[in-house]
């Protein structure tokens, strides 16, 4: 997971998400790239919020249905294979978030950015919060969304996968 993103400067490039009808946003740095929904390998072992492994050059990514980590519930019609949703992909592709749909990508002035003591969520994950127009959205910590039996947890089940994935053998090109 990348570095916690405490430290804002005067203006901060923020990637604002939809999950589950929540305005999240994630500092733009800590995200590699942003990729349409692939069909994504979900061995019969994986289940609550880790959605199955994304095929990156051969490496297999875990993939984690921010909605269901956070506790939220599906949005009303939500269906698991909408081709608008998308995957965050982690700054260092060690994993992938799913999302109902990445929205914008937008500079905020820190004069905009409220910081949230790391107390008042689960492992910290939520650090800040900013108001654009009428909606208050809540800056999160790719770092800290999960906790470290968590993130323990799908390093074991990605080592698997890799596993599975090598008792094959690479295909030649």
């Amino acid at each position: 997971m990348p570095s916690s993103e405490n430290s804002l400067s005067t203006t901060t490039a923020l990637l604002l998400l939809d999950v589950a009808g929540s305005p999240c946003a994630l500092v733009r740095t800590s995200v590699r790239e942003v990729l349409p929904l692939p069909d994504l390998h979900a061995p019969p072992a994986t289940g609550g919020p880790l959605a199955g492994f994304l095929d990156l050059g051969g490496v297999p990514v875990p993939v984690v249905d921010l909605a269901r980590l956070l506790g939220l519930p599906a949005r009303d019609g939500a269906e698991a294979d909408d081709p608008y949703r998308h995957l965050v992909l982690a700054a260092d592709a060690t994993a992938a978030f799913l999302v109902d749909r990445v929205e914008d990508l937008v500079v905020v002035p820190s004069t905009a950015i409220q910081t949230v003591a790391e107390t008042r969520t689960l492992n910290g994950c939520v650090t800040a919060e900013i108001t654009l127009g009428d909606r208050m959205v809540h800056v999160l910590d790719l770092a800290r969304l999960l906790t470290a039996e968590e993130r323990q947890r799908l390093d074991d089940l990605t080592r698997a996968a890799a596993g599975r994935l090598a008792a094959f053998g690479r295909i030649p090109a």
